[in-house]
Parts: C-alpha cells; structure tokens; sequence
C-alpha cells in the first residue's frame, strides 16, 4: 500500500469561526508579495506549504475520520479570502478539495481512513484530470491497465506543489478512475510549462505518466460519481465561483485604495478630488452592491449543496447544479466588471507597473475561462422553463 513522505503535523482547525480566522490571517500573509509573485512568476511553493500546514487543506475531511466537516458556505468564504489576497494560491487547493469530494462520495472505507489521515497531517492534493488534446474537457485517454498508467496531463493545477496527483485515467472496461498518484513515483514528470497571461503562478502545467505502477488501493472510481446523483459537479463549481468572487473583490478595493489614495480627476470635470466625482461615487456603489449579491448568491447557493450532500437524489442534486450555475455565472461577470472599472476610474497611472493591477483582470479573464458562463444560462432556463435537469458533470 502506496503512502506519501510524513508530513510534520500539520494544526487542526477546531470549528468553523477558527477556519475563518486562520483564513483571514493567511490571507493576510499571501497578500504581502502577491503582486510581485505575480510579476516575476514566482511559484508560490512556501505559501501554500503554509496553507495545508495550517490545517485549512482539511477542513472538509468527514467529523467520523477526524475532521470538522465545515458547511459549503464556510469552504467559499475561505477560498475568497485567500483568492482576493492571491487569486493563484486561492485556486490551487479547489482540487484538493475536489479530490477529497470524490472520496467521500465514492472512496472504499479503507480508503477513507487512510486517505483521509493523510489529509489531517498537511497532505496536499494536486490533480492531472484534463487533457490538451482532447475535444472536450470530460473527454480523457489516459489509461489504467493493470495499475499501470500511462498518458499525457495539461491544465494540472497545484501538481507542482503536491504530495499526490488525483489522476483521471480510464481502465479495462473504460471506465473513468480517480488514481491516487503519490507524486515522486517513478514514471511520473510534473512539467512547468503554464504560460498563460491571468493565474500565473498556479503551476498549471503538464503530467507525463510513463508506466507507472500504483497501488490498487490509490484507485477510487470516478464516472459513477456522475452515473448517479451526487454534488461533486456543483461541489466543483461552487469553488470556482468562489475563487472569481476573492478575484472581483480585489480589484475593487485595490481600486478604493487607489482612488483615495493617489488618483486625480480631469482637469474639466468640475471636482478637486476623484472621491468627490458623482460619477465615480454612482459606479463605485453599484459594483459594491454587486458584489455583496455576489456573496448572497453563494451563500445560498452552498446551503443547497450541504442539503444535497444529506439527501442526494435526481432533484436535489439538479437544484444545487442550478443555484451554483447562477451564482457561478454572476460572479464571472462581476469579476471582469470589477477589473474593467479599475482601469476606468482610476485612469492611466493605475495600469503602472509599480502596482500591477492588470493582474486583477488578467486572473479573472483566464479563470472565468474555466468552463465559460455561456454554458451556464442555457442550463438554467432549460431546467426553470422546461423542467430539464441539468447534465451531471464537473463543469456544471
């Protein structure tokens, strides 16, 4: 049986109030240097060991194996704190808690008290699920053949950084696993090759696997969790959401700070101070309530998923598809809204490289691209006009 290097014993978080503080102070912390990681692409390898060091990696671990079990809401409340201070540290761990959804939902009970154990002492979950040359981001050729795996990885968000990969790769009867990989396996080649313009510093890059053998015990099954109803898409989703909501949030009080701070009108506009434009203060106050409805949406959205999550059936699970399409479609919109008005108020001198602002758009342009908004609204009025339920997969 497969296990990772010990961790040192990472802390545990005692209750849900304790994992908003520790989030708070972490982001904090990842916010000091965000700009500059960003600018200089440095991959955020100390951070996120302070991450899962701190017990948040395993704030979603079931309270029968030892963990807190905190509410969907809670979880996105975490995510968008850390998000808004670096919003390529606040995507990484949506995998990892991805991974440990599919566990619950689909993981042997051996497999849970070991895997689960792991989680508690500071492992972290990276993931090789898409890949660069399929047609469609559910569609994957890696291959399992007698625990033995072979096939190529892109879009491996957080592999760089992690103790096991969650690999997607489809066995004898072609049906898609969830393999446990430990990450220093022979065979196993995590590529740094992300060179996208938004989320630089997410390690996104490529997995190779040339016939690696793994332990049958790392083999969760995968395509049922969508064969049947459960909330591993919306689970999914809603982190994602989450992960737009911190972006948005930190465009728009860079952009406070900024406008207080140093920016000035034009000369012909009639006001001494930026602060002082009706203009201004008119598109400032409508992106803040957007913002909060943001924050509504997602909290209603994640008290549907924990009912879900109890009572898991046809209705449940398509009603909590629905309510994260929504909130995932508005906080997409609001991301870039957030970003584009930066620039707008703030003028020129905003787009300087000292404060390297166009972070904020370029990370909510590339991670909206996720799995794009124009899929989402089809979807919902379909099911609300129609009564159709909505397909059962991770990008909805």
């Amino acid at each position: 049986m497969s296990q990772v290097q010990p961790k040192q014993y990472a802390s545990r978080i005692r209750n849900e109030q304790h994992a908003l503080e520790v989030a708070a102070q972490l982001a904090q912390q990842f916010r000091e240097g965000a700009a500059a990681r960003d600018r200089e692409r440095e991959l955020p390898h100390s951070p996120l060991q302070t991450l899962f060091q701190s017990g948040l990696g395993a704030i979603t671990v079931p309270q029968a194996y030892g963990g807190i079990a905190v509410s969907t809401a809670t979880l996105v409340s975490v995510i968008t704190l850390i998000s808004e201070a670096d919003a390529a540290i606040g995507q990484v761990p949506q995998n990892h808690y991805y991974a440990l959804e599919v566990l619950r939902v689909n993981g042997s009970e051996s497999q849970k008290q070991r895997l689960y154990r792991e989680v508690l002492t500071g492992v972290h979950l990276g993931n090789a699920l898409a890949e660069f040359s399929s047609r469609a981001a559910h569609q994957r050729t890696t291959q399992i053949r007698c625990n033995i795996i072979n096939g190529n990885k892109f879009y491996a968000t957080g592999a760089l950084f992690a103790d096991r990969i969650p690999t997607a790769a489809r066995d004898e009867e072609d049906k898609e696993q969830l393999v446990f990989v430990p990450r220093h396996l022979a065979g196993v080649t995590v590529i740094d090759d992300w060179s996208g313009f938004g989320q630089r510093t997410t390690g996104s890059g490529s997995v190779l696997f040339e016939n690696v053998t793994v332990d049958a015990a790392d083999v969760v099954p995968f395509q049922t969790a969508f064969e049947r109803p459960t909330t591993v898409g919306p689970f999914a989703q809603i982190m994602h959401a989450a992960i737009d909501q911190g972006i948005a949030r930190a465009a728009f009080n860079d952009m406070l700070d900024f406008l207080r701070q140093r920016a000035r009108p034009w000369p012909d506009s009639g006001v001494t101070r930026a602060t002082d434009d009706p203009l201004t203060l008119d598109r400032t106050g409508r992106l803040a309530a957007r913002l909060s409805a943001g924050d509504a949406l997602l909290a209603e959205a994640g008290a549907v998923i924990d009912a879900a999550q109890q009572q898991s059936d046809a209705a449940t699970v398509a009603l909590a598809s629905v309510e994260v399409a929504r909130a995932r479609a508005w906080t997409t919109e609001v991301s870039l809204e957030a970003a584009n008005l930066l620039f707008e108020l703030g003028g020129s001198r905003s787009s300087l490289r000292e404060y390297n602002f166009d972070r904020h758009w370029r990370n909510a342009r590339t991670h909206t691209l996720h799995d794009p908004v124009r899929w989402k609204y089809p979807a919902i009025g379909n099911y609300l006009l129609n009564g159709v339920l909505p397909p059962r997969r991770g990008t909805l």
